[in-house]
């Protein structure tokens, strides 16, 4: 394969979507369009990659990195100008160039592989990418000759009846001789309705000059939707699920009701681990083998060991071991750090603490900035007291350490290992190891207070 080079399009506002966020970085199963692009990109063999930006490009700049060149479409004028702002970085290059759309999530590595080993096996100097629609309504018709080859691009308004029958459309999606390819940008006019300069057009140059225009059809008209509006990117989203969802199953992961399942595209899920329904799995998240992520559970980049469970709980940037279990109704919230066989209950809150193998938080708690050891019991109700109204302060929770239910830990503090808290004290000092901390005040009974309070 020759040098291969992308120019991605995301130069449009996407006024059709209604929205404040850039078009190209509305999210497709949690990760912005464009970037699916650039990523299914990546996997080839590409040597550079350059990005249109117009509106909102810095935040596109922001969200892709050094993933991709950029340059700038100060004034929209069509999409063979926008390729024109390339020239000064890839114009004088040999090889082979994709020119795709940031708002085509759905097309898949091999598809555009596919593209440029088809456009090299014909020697052609532009391949387009098209696909058979059952519904063709709207999209540019692909005409060909006698002999099959690609003979013109119609667009839907201009084609005649007949030619509107035609059902192989133009996806918008092209593969170019690089050299080829600006030659021809400089001959396109913008003698149409818009006044704009349309990259089709350099198809019907090449082709009046002779040269070879291939036609590559992709068997998944799905894969080619471009996203416009709201109602394609609920479509897009539906599509990219179900093939995350499919991948997972064919790898020996057991989802219920893939139809309410939502799993990143980069997340990974082992064997034997079984989803069930309602599930949101986003970002770069990890969950080991033969896990139970039970139903309606929220997990965000995060690391969940082997033989795990996650019972209708939240997980947000944070790492959970073997063996352990969390929720029902728990909510682990980001930078914490449970162990191996640590048991996380019912309304159960933890922040920024780690929690060492074998301890317990069975219900009703809060630990905020804490370092709890192993075999740990905390009782229910306990409350680490982290934050002063302005700074927030560590508890540290000892080995084998037993807390009493309703404890206060006023941080900062340490209870020792193997020492005792009694119920419902409110523990501001450290409390020695193998000691007994109670701190509440002594209990005092009014003999008959109640029948006097009745007889008043």
């Amino acid at each position: 394969m020759t040098n291969v080079y992308a120019v991605i399009l995301a130069a449009g506002q996407g006024t059709r979507m209604k929205s404040k966020l850039y078009k190209v970085l509305h999210p497709v199963c949690g990760k912005p369009m464009v970037e699916h692009v650039v990523d299914h990109i990546q996997t080839l063999d590409v040597e550079r990659i350059v990005t249109i930006v117009g509106y909102g490009a810095e935040k596109v700049k922001e969200q892709l990195g050094e993933k991709s060149e950029y340059v700038l479409q100060a004034e929209q004028l069509g999409t063979a100008h926008a390729v024109q702002q390339v020239e000064p970085i890839l114009g004088e290059l040999e090889g082979t160039t994709i020119v795709i759309c940031g708002d085509t999530p759905l097309i898949r590595p091999e598809t555009m592989k596919a593209l440029f080993e088809h456009h090299e096996s014909n020697h052609a100097k532009a391949t387009i990418l098209t696909a058979i629609a059952e519904d063709p309504t709207g999209y540019g018709r692909i005409l060909r000759s006698t002999d099959q080859q690609v003979a013109q691009i119609v667009e839907q308004k201009d084609a005649t009846p007949e030619q509107r029958q035609v059902k192989e459309i133009n996806t918008g999606t092209y593969c170019f001789d690089n050299k080829a390819l600006f030659a021809a940008l400089k001959l396109v006019k913008n003698d149409n309705a818009q006044g704009e300069y349309y990259l089709p057009d350099v198809i019907e140059i090449l082709q009046k000059q002779g040269e070879v225009v291939a036609a590559y059809v992709t068997e998944n008209f799905a894969e080619t939707l471009g996203v416009n509006d709201r109602i394609a990117l609920s479509q897009a989203e539906e599509t990219m699920r179900a093939r995350i969802n499919e991948q997972h199953m064919r790898n020996g992961v057991t989802i219920i009701n893939p139809n309410n399942t939502y799993i990143s595209v980069d997340a990974q899920i082992g064997r034997d681990t079984v989803i069930q329904p309602g599930v949101i799995i986003e970002g770069a998240s990890s969950i080991g083998e033969d896990c139970i992520i039970g139903p309606n559970s929220h997990i965000q980049n995060s690391r969940i060991g082997n033989r795990t469970t996650v019972h209708s709980s939240v997980v947000r940037e944070s790492i959970i071991g073997e063996d352990t279990a969390v929720g029902p109704f728990a909510h682990i919230r980001p930078d914490s750090d449970l162990g191996d066989h640590v048991k996380i209950g019912n309304f159960v809150e933890v922040k920024k603490t780690k929690i060492d193998n074998g301890s317990k938080v069975s219900h009703l708690s809060y630990l905020g900035d804490a370092e709890v050891g192993t075999e740990v019991n905390i009782g229910c109700g306990t409350i680490t007291v982290n934050y002063d109204g302005e700074n927030k302060f560590k508890t540290v929770i000892e080995d084998n350490a037993f807390v009493g239910c309703n404890s206060n830990l006023v941080a900062p503090v340490t209870v020792g290992k193997g020492s005792y808290v009694a119920a419902g004290s409110t523990i501001t000092k450290d409390i020695p190891a193998d000691a007994l901390a109670i701190a509440r005040s002594r209990q005092e009974n009014k003999d008959n207070y109640v029948t006097k309070l009745k007889l008043k």
